[in-house]
């Protein structure tokens, strides 16, 4: 018996994971007999999370092929639009409701992920459970429900927004700030802070894209 191998309901979540890895990309087609084999199950549970993952806009349909969903321009200014609010709101929640030692964990965050500034992927990954730690100290449940589907869809875009020089160092100050702010109980400065965190990177996001547009 393989006691490595994942349970048969678990497709969702690895498929989900080799997204956010940037294994499966923006345009690959998903194939539901490979990806059974790789992953160790039988066809159904690969078939059923397929089907769930097109339902959320993660996967889009060309005949009777299935690819991973890319987003264009305004998908992604709309998609920003409610990560702006939705994270600010967060940050609000979160000055509100963390506990000390969930604002030590942030605190801590901060500080161990400044030795990730020259590597931009796996600062995107801690920057990604930064947020993540935020949404849970906001300690509303349907708060971090909707967070956690943007996030998702973020993980559609073939780049980070971190990969351009300098937003590395940047991006790790406005952390500070806003944990900063959540330390101190300031709600307004702290929804303002993490509101034009998201704003900045969006920001680096529209330069990337029309820098892809120019050399193309």
């Amino acid at each position: 018996m393989n006691v490595n191998k994942p349970p048969q309901n678990d497709a969702y979540s690895l498929i989900l994971e080799a997204i956010d890895r940037g294994e499966f990309r923006p345009g690959d087609r998903l194939v539901e007999s490979d990806l059974a084999e790789q992953f160790g199950m039988s066809r159904t549970p690969v078939r059923e999370a397929l089907q769930r993952l097109e339902t959320q806009s993660l996967l889009e349909r060309d005949g009777r092929s299935l690819f991973v969903a890319a987003l264009d321009h305004n998908q992604m200014a709309e998609l920003y639009v409610v990560r702006r609010e939705l994270e600010a709101l967060a940050a609000r929640l979160a000055a509100r409701h963390a506990t000390e030692e969930e604002i030590r964990v942030l605190q801590e965050m901060v500080q161990e992920d400044d030795a990730l500034v020259n590597d931009p992927q796996a600062l995107s990954r801690a920057n990604r459970r930064f947020h993540e730690q935020i949404h849970l100290a906001s300690h509303n449940r349907y708060l971090v429900q909707q967070l956690k589907l943007v996030h998702r869809t973020m993980a559609l875009m073939a780049t980070t927004s971190l990969a351009v020089e300098g937003r590395g160092e940047l991006a790790q100050q406005e952390h500070r700030a806003i944990v900063d702010a959540i330390a101190r109980r300031d709600e307004e400065a702290a929804a303002k802070a993490l509101h034009d965190h998201i704003s900045a990177a969006f920001v680096t996001r529209l330069k990337q894209d029309a820098n892809k547009r120019e050399r193309s």
